[in-house]
């Protein structure tokens, strides 16, 4: 199993709508690095759910339960996607200001490349969330997901 952490503005797709639809495909991803590593995700993996715009936290952990698959909404066929449903809100979602301000995060791709939308989490960094957080690290999905919704396309 890795870890991920996956950006998305909530006025576009927000984790209480992720939780409402049960499962999307997250995709709209189109920067190259954001890409390579979208194709890396497999099922079974973790994923924090990163709010950008002005709340800039990690506010929910989500499941990946499909293998990445070409975007169906990108002609070119060049993007891909991933099918993953919400695990759990965080009792304390962990704020970007809270990421740059502690030094064991100071390596990790969401301090030192802002802009990426999908990137690997380190396994220490992911433990060291979870108990900032308060969640488990290995949770249980949320019971009884709803069948799979495409969230509207993202910019990076």
């Amino acid at each position: 199993m890795a870890f991920w952490l996956f950006k998305e503005e909530p006025s576009t797709y927000s984790f209480a709508q992720l939780v409402q639809d049960g499962s999307t495909f997250w995709s709209g991803v189109h920067n190259a690095l954001a890409q390579k590593y979208l194709r890396q995700v497999r099922p079974g993996d973790r994923v924090w759910f990163y709010a950008t715009g002005n709340l800039k936290a990690i506010v929910g952990e989500m499941e990946v339960i499909d293998e990445p698959k070409p975007d169906p909404a990108d002609a070119t066929g060049k993007t891909y996607g991933v099918t993953v449903r919400p695990v759990r809100p965080l009792a304390l979602p962990l704020t970007l200001a809270e990421i740059k301000a502690d030094p064991r995060f100071a390596q990790w791709e969401l301090v030192r490349l802002p802009r990426l939308s999908v990137m690997p989490v380190p396994e220490e960094v992911w433990q060291q969330i979870a108990q900032k957080t308060q969640a488990m690290p290995a949770s249980p999905p949320l019971a009884n997901p709803k069948p799979s919704r495409q969230r509207k396309n993202s910019t990076s």
